[in-house]
């Protein structure tokens, strides 16, 4: 399985936080790590992840949806890139954080260091 890392790797603090079961191809699922709310995002079998807070209203992006390589903000529409947290459709003008991502021996952790 890959792994993404999708920010820098200075303090590293892994955390579990899925299996990678739980995140299936071409899905996003709402995880906590270090009391920080994730959203992570299966595209075509590599792990993202990123805030989970749309950075228009601060809805959660894991009541949305995964389109293609972009999390889909079910409340209005904003778009985001999966791996880099980018800004990609309007209402939301502001990119997301993201986060870097491991997968190992079949569970996802990420560093919200």
């Amino acid at each position: 399985m890959a792994f993404a890392r999708c920010a820098p790797d200075d303090m590293s603090r892994w955390t579990r936080v899925a299996a990678l079961a739980d995140c299936p191809v071409g899905e996003i699922k709402g995880v906590t790590a270090e009391d920080t709310a994730v959203v992570l995002a299966n595209v075509d079998g590599t792990v993202y992840a990123l805030r989970d807070q749309c950075s228009h209203e601060e809805y959660p992006l894991s009541d949305g949806e995964l389109d293609g390589q972009d999390v889909v903000c079910v409340y209005h529409g904003a778009r985001f890139d999966a791996c880099s947290g980018a800004r990609k459709a309007l209402p939301a003008v502001m990119p997301v954080k993201s986060y870097p991502v491991e997968v190992r021996d079949g569970d996802i952790y990420i560093d919200v260091g």
